[in-house]
């Protein structure tokens, strides 16, 4: 095990680390001075330096990758399936190792954690089948002696920008099926948690990636800014709120790029009367506290439909909040299972608890506090579980994303003014409902305005061989990210007409051919 990945176990054994970039198969010291501070949720103590690229390591990256890609691209795509097959088993061997670092640097407890790497390592799995999905289409003889078929080739040397909430799952989102479709990848993971990124960075290296495929630099907003003005760079690829989503979008395709660009959500769950409501005070607990809120699929409102749910409900997910363990995430273990860990900073903390004095302000009530639970002594950056019942659709609490331990219950009195709730709402993430009804169900699915929807399943992610990606202000460009769309948004599409000269017999046709 790796200093890199020791687990810290108490305030006491962190030790601050300076961390490096990842540019062309080697650890690259910081050169700008300028460090991010990464820090140990559970305590709030400082463990670690995080360099802040300058616009130069940035090229060096990029150059390192444009280097690298002819050979790569060059390779059968049977040969970079091999590479992520050895990655994979490297990954599967190493994975108490990543859910350790995510939970260190993140707060994350560990069984989710653990939930988070085995969804990448789901994404590698589908990529590694990229010899039948870069499979063409062929045609013979879609005219005289005229042949047609189609290939899928890479863009180049493309980019990923990630979110701190999940590290290794959303660059894994990204890179696994860029690199299979023979592209070399310039990953800027989030600062405040950046290890995982270079664990990943030695496990390529060990599963035979060449130099320079895969680079990792960190920074700020001046590392995103050159990654955007990049000539070279032909995607990027980003996660993240809602503003520099937009903001990354608009800025890279206006530099030419192709850009995915997933923003915020605020994700609604219906519970219709006829549901089993402890099915859904379950899930519905699960999906609003889990990882502590630090979700893009996390149900930040639940809409009863109807007086008498809202009130059993509102009982049922209360009792449940009550046996919630709070603690350091690394102490989840069988036996003593951790329920919600820390946010991720003090800063993070203040904007989080903030929403709870605003939402009493708008006339919401703060059914529980989470800041009068029984929360670790010290330092660390816990905040237990907070219900706001009476929420109203024009409360800042209800129309932004808080991306904390904050559930809002709206009451409504019918299905259609619960489903035009979440058609109105400016971000469409993900969203369920819980029913027992087909028809209702089969109608919400059919008419509700967001890309990714549960039916009695709180948080409806989709596994590796479909696609990721919201509607409305939470999704910009054309393209979801991983499965199909991943595949697609990472190549480009060519068709080859061919006609050797034993077929051809006329002269000169200045006409628009037809071929049939």
């Amino acid at each position: 095990m790796s200093t890199l990945t020791s687990p810290i176990t108490t305030a006491s054994d962190i030790a601050v680390r300076e961390l490096t970039h990842w540019i062309n198969g080697a650890a690259v010291a910081g050169t700008s001075g300028r460090f991010g501070d990464v820090f140990h949720p559970a305590s709030g103590r400082l463990a670690s330096r995080v360099p802040l690229a300058t616009d130069a390591e940035v090229d060096a990256a990029v150059q390192a990758a444009a280097a690298a890609f002819p050979a790569w691209a060059a390779q059968p795509p049977l040969r970079r399936a091999r590479v992520l097959f050895r990655f994979r088993e490297i990954f599967e061997r190493r994975l108490d190792e990543v859910a350790a670092l995510i939970t260190n640097e993140h707060g994350k407890v560990n069984s989710d954690a653990r939930g988070e790497a085995t969804r990448g390592l789901e994404v590698v799995e589908f990529a590694t089948g990229i010899p039948q999905l870069l499979k063409g289409e062929f045609t013979e003889q879609v005219g005289g002696g005229i042949d047609s078929w189609s290939m899928r080739q890479p863009l180049g040397v493309v980019a990923g920008i990630t979110p701190f909430n999940f590290p290794a799952m959303v660059p894994m989102w990204m890179f696994p099926i860029a690199l299979a479709c023979g592209n070399t990848f310039v990953l800027k993971p989030s600062e405040r948690d950046p290890s995982a990124s270079l664990l990943l960075a030695e496990m390529l290296k060990e599963a035979g990636l060449p130099d320079g495929v895969f680079n990792v630099v960190h920074g700020d907003k001046s590392a995103v800014d050159a990654i955007l003005q990049h000539k070279t760079i032909q995607a990027v690829s980003f996660v993240g709120s809602t503003p520099i989503a937009e903001y990354v979008y608009r800025t890279g395709t206006a530099t030419g790029k192709r850009v995915q660009a997933l923003g915020g959500a605020k994700n609604h769950m219906i519970v219709m009367p006829d549901a089993d409501l402890d099915q859904a005070a379950d899930a519905l607990v699960g999906a609003a506290y889990g990882s502590a809120g630090e979700r893009c699929m996390a149900i930040s409102v639940a809409v009863a439909v109807g007086a008498k749910t809202a009130d059993t409900l509102r009982e049922k997910v209360a009792s449940r909040i009550a046996k919630l363990n709070i603690g350091d995430g690394s102490n989840d273990l069988p036996g003593n299972a951790v329920d919600l860990g820390p946010l991720v900073t003090k800063t993070h903390l203040d904007r989080v608890t903030s929403y709870l004095d605003l939402g009493r302000t708008e006339g919401a009530e703060l059914a529980i506090d989470g800041r009068e639970t029984a929360l670790p002594a010290g330092e660390g950056f816990f905040l237990g579980a907070c219900l706001f019942d009476h929420v109203k659709p024009t409360m800042r609490i209800y129309r932004e994303e808080i991306f904390g331990p904050v559930l809002g219950l709206v009451r409504v009195s019918n299905f259609e003014t619960a489903l035009q709730l979440i058609n109105d709402h400016e971000f469409g993430n993900g969203t369920s409902l819980f029913t027992r009804d087909g028809d209702t169900a089969r109608d919400f699915a059919n008419r509700v305005q967001a890309g990714m929807v549960g039916i009695n399943v709180p948080i409806p992610v989709p596994m590796a061989f479909h696609s990721f990606g919201g509607w409305k202000r939470s999704l910009f460009g054309d393209h979801a990210v991983y499965g199909p769309e991943g595949v697609r948004f990472y190549t480009r599409l060519k068709t080859i007409t061919s006609r050797w000269p034993t077929g051809i017999r006329a002269g000169v046709d200045t006409s628009m051919p037809t071929l049939g």
